[in-house]
């Protein structure tokens, strides 16, 4: 484990307490973290919205956006149990548990994984979300890269949560909120993206972002002026 890398993520993830703090970005540096130091595949963000229902708010590539989304729509999975229960839950061979999750554990297979462990983003007896990490090859888990996982997540849900108390005007559930419509807005940009320029959609995210980190801009807003055309942005078509 690249040991400097996993310093400066700790230090990313706490350094959040400024006025254009971003959440999607925030999330989407975890997922890609917790996928090039640690033993993961993939992984996603779950977060619940205001009348507690989990959302897809960050994933590292196409292929597990789809299978959250799908784990979400037919409401089973490691993931969902984990939100519901605060407490980790660790499948290293998904093909034992056919009989607790029958359409998850298809549609993950069909998507490449053959494991999976769900953490909970929880702050004492405040659960918020489940950070998840897929693996392609079943096996059991390392214990100590799932320490480390738990506690980037712990320390991704403390961010979050001094959000909240940085600016108690508005609540958490309200910044979520905000967020989910944010992710629409770069779902479409995406899409749009993606079609013009002939590349799939996790090309047209990175363009995105790495447009909206080069110009110190939020992603959203790029998104959003991307699908209105309501200003140049020089570069991001080339």
């Amino acid at each position: 484990m690249n040991q400097q890398l996993l310093a400066k993520t700790f230090v990313e993830l706490a350094d959040n307490l400024v006025a254009d703090f971003d959440l999607i970005d925030f999330l989407r540096l975890l997922t890609d973290r917790c996928v090039s130091m640690l033993d993961a595949s993939a992984a996603g963000v779950l977060l619940a919205d205001r009348d507690g229902k989990l959302r897809v708010m960050a994933a590292s590539d196409e292929e597990v956006r789809l299978l959250e989304l799908f784990q979400l729509q037919n409401d089973e999975g490691p993931c969902l149990e984990c939100f519901g229960t605060g407490a980790p839950v660790i499948v290293p061979d998904l093909t034992r548990e056919a009989g607790r999750w029958p359409r998850f554990v298809t549609a993950a297979h069909r998507s490449g994984f053959g494991a999976v462990q769900a953490l909970p983003m929880r702050l004492r007896a405040e659960t918020v979300g489940a950070l998840n990490l897929f693996r392609a090859a079943p096996g059991p888990f390392d214990a100590s890269a799932t320490l480390v996982a738990q506690a980037l997540a712990d320390v991704a849900t403390i961010s979050l949560l001094q959000q909240r108390s940085a600016h108690r005007s508005t609540a958490l559930n309200e910044q979520l909120q905000t967020a989910l419509n944010s992710r629409v807005l770069i779902e479409q940009a995406k899409g749009k993206l993606a079609e013009r320029q002939s590349i799939d959609m996790e090309r047209a995210f990175t363009a995105l972002r790495g447009y909206a980190r080069a110009h110190n801009r939020r992603l959203s807003d790029v998104a959003r002026a991307f699908i209105d055309d309501s200003e140049p942005l020089p570069g991001l078509m080339a």
